[in-house]
């Protein structure tokens, strides 16, 4: 990555007035003011960018700034893969967005589980959602067999014993008979199935409603719809906090397995 003295590139009070932050004498001043970085470095006054590969960031908070990233929710329908290719040759979540530009999935949903997914071509801000580190929320609502007692709800809350491990508490509340709400920040795989499981409640149906800060209620199973600017800055701040160095050697990966 370039260092913010490199004399190529955009200059990056434009860069940042074009990812909507304000206007060019706005960014001037959050610049001058010491507000922003780049690739970690305290940014200057005549400091340019390559929008491509440099991390921008305000307050510690991640500003998208790839002029030719888009940003996709998609409302996935059970019996499609989150994959940009299948191998056994099933219907895939790529194949339901625009071919160009190419995109790919922000972790995973399984098989059968449906609800919201983000498609990107931007890679810092798939990684900072996919990342353990960053503990993005999702939130899934369960159609389960039975009815878990208070009890049940309580050991979800607290955390549950799996083959890997116990999770780490999460928010857990009925929503009607037979219907859980539960918000997750990890990402293990099959992580909200094999929660119900343990506590004695299979899940018959499982739907994501929610990703961190974004959330739509009247998009159709199988539709999709770009993310608006701002809605792009909400995920982005979601995962603003510099990332533990500790952290940066674990794959991300890890941070997002199917649900």
């Amino acid at each position: 990555m370039a260092s913010p003295a490199d004399a190529e590139g955009e200059r990056l009070q434009k860069v940042l007035a074009r990812a909507g932050i304000g206007s060019r004498r706005a960014c001037e001043d959050l610049i001058a003011d010491e507000r922003v970085t780049v690739n970690g470095v305290v940014a200057e006054l005549g400091n340019r960018v390559n929008p491509d590969v440099d991390v921008v960031e305000i307050d510690g908070a991640l500003i998208p700034v790839r002029p030719d990233a888009v940003y996709y929710l998609l409302n996935k329908p059970a019996g499609v893969v989150t994959t940009a290719d299948d191998p056994q040759g099933r219907a895939t979540v790529v194949e339901l967005l625009p071919a160009e530009p190419r995109v790919f999935p922000v972790g995973r949903l399984d098989y059968e589980t449906e609800g919201l997914l983000l498609l990107t071509n931007d890679g810092e801000l798939t990684h900072r959602l996919t990342h353990p580190s960053f503990g993005i929320e999702k939130e899934y609502l369960a159609a389960v067999e039975g009815n878990p007692s208070r009890g049940s709800l309580r050991m979800l809350r607290e955390g549950v014993e799996l083959d890997d491990g116990v999770t780490s508490p999460a928010q857990a509340s009925m929503e009607s008979p037979g219907l859980v709400k539960l918000t997750i920040h990890e990402g293990r795989n099959r992580q909200v199935r094999r929660m119900c499981d343990a506590i004695g409640h299979p899940v018959k149906r499982l739907v994501r409603t929610r990703i961190g800060p974004v959330t739509d209620r009247q998009l159709k199973p199988g539709h999709w719809r770009e993310l608006s600017p701002e809605e792009v800055r909400s995920l982005a701040e979601a995962v603003g906090a510099a990332e533990p160095d500790e952290a940066k050697a674990e794959s991300s990966e890890t941070g997002d397995g199917r649900a």
